[in-house]
């Protein structure tokens, strides 16, 4: 039976270069993701995502993500609350450190005072992290205890990026515009491996499962079930 890619949390940086807490963040993720969790993370470009990047954003709004920003102004946060749903976590690193941020070095060069924070950050995300995909963590070994081996996940590897999400979509005409919709093709896919022909009864289990991974409006809710349910049959129809 076809499967969904296997879940991943998104990690999402703030671009604030200006101050020495946006170079924590940057800093805090890459650890994540080359060192304490890079089987089990991928990073969101913040810039990319704001431009438009479908696979940012398509990832954004299939798996849990985590907003790491520098400061009160929460871009990262509220730019993927806005293009694909609220974060799972959100995290500002103002909020950590004590009011006055001169202790952290520059946004050029941190203190070792700041490179202290860059851990302590990397650690709170790698605990989120661990939470949001149930992982129990052996930390004898330094290895997840859900199947992947500790010497995969201790050696440093190159940080993954979510634009290469693997995320099917489709455009289906609803309400007379077009939308996208995550994920349709593995639902149609497993729906018809499970033997659930076009009914009234698969209509409705069809709009809940698309309903996890897009956002539907209440008051759009009967026209997207009837957009879903033609080309569900169109599907079965074709043998795709």
């Amino acid at each position: 039976m076809p499967e969904l890619p296997t879940k991943k949390v998104g990690l999402i940086a703030c671009s604030g270069e200006e101050i020495p807490e946006g170079t924590v963040t940057r800093l805090a993720v890459r650890k994540v993701l080359e060192s304490l969790r890079p089987l089990h993370t991928v990073t969101i470009c913040l810039p990319l995502f704001l431009a438009g990047g479908e696979g940012d954003r398509a990832f954004a709004r299939f798996h849990p993500t985590i907003a790491i920003d520098g400061c009160e102004k929460r871009c990262a946060a509220r730019g993927t609350e806005m293009f694909s749903g609220k974060p799972a976590v959100s995290i500002v690193v103002s909020d950590s450190v004590s009011a006055e941020s001169a202790g952290l070095g520059t946004a050029r060069r941190l203190s070792e005072k700041g490179m202290h924070v860059v851990g302590d950050v990397a650690d709170q995300i790698a605990r989120h992290v661990d939470h949001l995909l149930d992982l129990k963590w052996d930390r004898r070994s330094g290895g997840p205890v859900d199947g992947s081996t500790p010497q995969e996940e201790s050696k440093p590897r190159q940080a993954a990026c979510s634009c290469g999400s693997g995320i099917p979509s489709q455009v289906l005409r609803v309400a007379g515009r077009e939308v996208t919709l995550i994920a349709l093709p593995l639902i149609f896919a497993q729906f018809r491996e499970a033997g659930k022909l076009p009914s009234d009864s698969t209509k409705a289990q069809l709009i809940e499962a698309v309903r996890i991974y897009n956002l539907i409006p209440d008051d759009e809710e009967s026209a997207y079930a009837r957009a879903v349910t033609e080309e569900y049959a169109a599907f079965c129809r074709g043998g795709n």
